[in-house]
């Protein structure tokens, strides 16, 4: 399978300076600089979690630059939960959880946009519980196993 993006202008449905700007709205950032800073730790992050034909689609529907920190990331071999994931970020950025997750919030929110509820759908249902939220979607409970 090939994990790279490919390049199609066609499914762009913005460009990275529009993605930044979206961001920056978003996350009420004050400068161009913050929001591309959440942008690229966040979808470095988010690239150690997604797997599979969810991280190649999700990677064509991306800007190129930000498709290109997405699949730089060799992913985890244990998917954290999205509290996981937002601790995870927290340490390896400095920052505090509440910073980590507006963070997360804001960049996932114009990702989700990009992507599509289709293929948000099928990014959720590959990752662990607590993710939808941070999509900014309604975190449904899965069914549990009759015991």
């Amino acid at each position: 399978m090939d994990d790279q993006p490919r390049t199609n202008p066609s499914l762009a449905a913005m460009t990275f300076d529009q993605m930044l700007e979206h961001v920056r709205y978003e996350g009420a950032y004050p400068t161009r600089e913050r929001a591309a800073e959440s942008v690229y730790t966040v979808l470095a992050a988010l690239g150690r979690q997604v797997t599979g034909e969810e991280r190649v689609d999700l990677a064509q529907r991306l800007p190129v630059e930000a498709a290109l920190t997405l699949t730089a990331q060799i992913p985890d071999t244990e998917q954290l939960t999205g509290w996981g994931f937002i601790k995870d970020l927290a340490s390896r950025t400095g920052a505090t959880p509440a910073t980590a997750r507006w963070d997360t919030g804001a960049v996932l929110a114009v990702v989700s946009r990009l992507a599509g509820p289709d293929l948000l759908d099928r990014i959720l249902q590959r990752l662990p519980d607590g993710y939808a939220l941070l999509f900014g979607q309604a975190e449904l409970r899965r069914p549990q196993p009759v015991t």
